[in-house]
């Protein structure tokens, strides 16, 4: 988890994330406020077990949206790193090796980097765990294909890594146009034995039987939610285990309360809910808890 120091509205990446938004500042100390949402989630991960590395942002190049890792950086269980290409040009500027390199004085492995990131000048680009879920376990890689997913580029992370690749469109409703969603884990959630998932965003039904026939084929069940829970940001969670392998799904204070009782006891009966409050990360940034922690394997 990368901590924020100059947290703020990024208009590069407001053309196509439809979940930011600007006039819902909070407070006039955004930052104050952002890096207090941080570290209220760091402390509850590891007050349930979790292993979680913390690495400062620097204040110079400013990057305000540096509290979302998981977009320019991947970590596999082979020992391969994966840097991505960006779609919005101050992003790029996130990639940093010191992280890498306190990455790997923590976990005594010597990373083998894998850089995606030279497709930016040919302007394609994948922003890794935003545009895709991947299921591990299954070696699945799902991607709703949007400016910011190239689908050639899906194709040979896929072909690169041993994925089956499974794309598709996803759109949400902004006023009166259907526009493509920004990132996957916006509207799905890969976790064990369940996927979240909001069909609901996909307009092809051909397209939504080929995902859920995917999905069950591999042994999951499908937990449904509606666009207007995407919305509150429902489907951008992460399960993770903590030290003792007790599984956990985290996920935002809005995300929960988007949910009705039956859904929250349903996911209850998988793994134990950790809910973190966000708001100000999730109004300005346009990403919630998920997207503030990249997973090390």
């Amino acid at each position: 988890m990368i901590e924020p120091v100059a947290f703020g509205y990024n208009a590069e990446t407001a053309v196509n994330n439809f979940f930011q938004s600007k006039g819902s500042v909070l407070s006039t100390d955004v930052q104050a406020n952002a890096l207090a949402e941080f570290n209220n989630m760091v402390s509850l991960l590891r007050n349930k077990g979790v292993d979680v590395m913390v690495v400062k942002d620097t204040p110079e190049p400013h990057t305000p949206d540096s509290v979302f890792p998981n977009n320019w950086i991947s970590f596999h269980d082979d020992g391969r790193v994966v840097l991505y290409p960006m779609f919005a040009e101050n992003r790029r500027l996130e990639r940093r090796m010191d992280v890498l390199t306190t990455i790997a004085q923590k976990t005594g492995c010597q990373p083998k980097i894998i850089d995606y990131s030279i497709y930016e000048k040919n302007g394609r680009f994948l922003e890794g765990t935003g545009s895709m879920i991947l299921d591990r376990s299954n070696k699945i890689a799902y991607a709703a294909i949007s400016q910011r997913t190239d689908p050639a580029l899906f194709l040979e992370f896929c072909k690169d890594f041993g994925y089956e690749p499974v794309s598709f469109s996803a759109f949400q409703q902004v006023g009166a146009k259907r526009l493509p969603v920004y990132h996957t884990n916006v509207m799905m959630c890969v976790a064990d034995s369940y996927v979240v998932r909001c069909t609901d965003s996909i307009d092809d039904k051909k397209e939504q039987i080929r995902v859920m026939k995917s999905i069950l084929e591999s042994g999951k069940e499908i937990i449904e939610i509606s666009e207007k829970q995407m919305q509150h940001f429902a489907g951008n969670m992460l399960q993770v285990i903590n030290a003792d392998g007790k599984k956990l799904l985290v996920m935002s204070q809005t995300a929960f309360n988007s949910l009705p009782a039956d859904k929250i006891e349903k996911l209850r009966t998988y793994n134990e809910l950790l809910v973190v409050n966000v708001p100000t990360i999730e109004k300005l940034g346009g990403g919630s808890v998920r997207c503030m922690m990249c997973e090390v394997f």
